[in-house]
């Protein structure tokens, strides 16, 4: 090949890279996609935990589908009322009140007061033991208490107890995110208000007989409690009684009835506080 010819190639590579650089910044003008600052302003007034609690992938997604409308200011449960006052004041609008929560694992059965069905030896995970026949606790609602809640919270909120010992939230920390809550395989953790003292601790729906038999602790769904609440705040459902946080005053009566020590609440601390 000729100096012409290799002259006359590199012409046309030249002509051709010239074309298509030309295509290609008509293209990104076209076809650039807009991003509304307000994205990115909401975006860094987001704690960054990447939680998921909001319902979205992430904090960016949270704060594009607020930017688009998609989506309430007040979804970021991690961030809490101080985070959703500055999104409302970002986007114009009016900021709703959130009730502050904490995760709570309702079920007190230790491995002294709960029957085990079998000897699980496994994997350290309570979504690993799950999958063999629900587990190795008798009752098939308890807290399994290997301690994934603890491993997967981003916030360090749950601490692990030992082998048998059902893991603790500390409330102070906890930021009710809900990742504990989609993570436990047995559904005993729950999210509640922040400022209730008296709770349920058991999420059995077995028969009283039944639970008898399988935990020493656990709710057998008499209606002691019910009965004995001058303000209606127990509903006893599938076996199960429930506080209706909103109508409890927190009298301690229904502590005191249950003939399992089921109900749980820190009346003490909360009565020495307000003396």
């Amino acid at each position: 090949m000729g100096f012409g010819s290799i002259g006359t190639a590199v012409s046309i590579l030249g002509g051709l890279g010239a074309v298509f650089g030309m295509g290609l910044g008509i293209a990104s003008r076209k076809f650039a996609v807009h991003v509304d600052p307000k994205v990115e302003q909401i975006e860094e007034l987001l704690p960054g935990a990447g939680c998921g609690a909001c319902g979205y992938t992430g904090c960016k997604r949270y704060a594009e589908a607020v930017v688009a409308g998609e989506a309430e200011v007040n979804l970021c449960i991690p961030g809490g009322q101080a985070v959703a006052d500055a999104l409302a004041a970002v986007m114009g609008v009016e900021s709703a009140q959130l009730e502050p929560t904490v995760a709570r694992i309702m079920c007190h059965g230790h491995g002294a007061v709960a029957a085990e069905s079998f000897l699980y030896r496994g994997l350290d995970d309570c979504r690993a033991a799950a999958l063999m026949y629900g587990g190795p606790k008798g009752c098939e609602y308890g807290c399994l208490t290997l301690g994934t809640c603890a491993k997967v919270c981003p916030f360090g909120a749950i601490q692990t107890m030992g082998p048998g010992e059902i893991p603790r939230v500390d409330p102070n920390r906890c930021s009710s995110c809900g990742v504990c809550v989609r993570e436990c395989p047995v559904s005993v953790i729950r999210l509640v208000p922040a400022g209730a003292n008296v709770h349920v601790a058991c999420s059995s729906r077995a028969k009283g007989k039944e639970v008898k038999k399988l935990c020493q602790i656990g709710c057998i769904g008499c209606g002691a409690c019910k009965k004995v609440c001058p303000a209606d705040a127990v509903l006893i459902e599938n076996n199960l009684a429930t506080i209706i946080y909103d109508k409890c005053t927190e009298c301690g009566l229904c502590i005191e009835k249950c003939p399992t020590s089921a109900i749980e609440g820190a009346l003490e601390e909360k009565r020495a506080a307000a003396a």
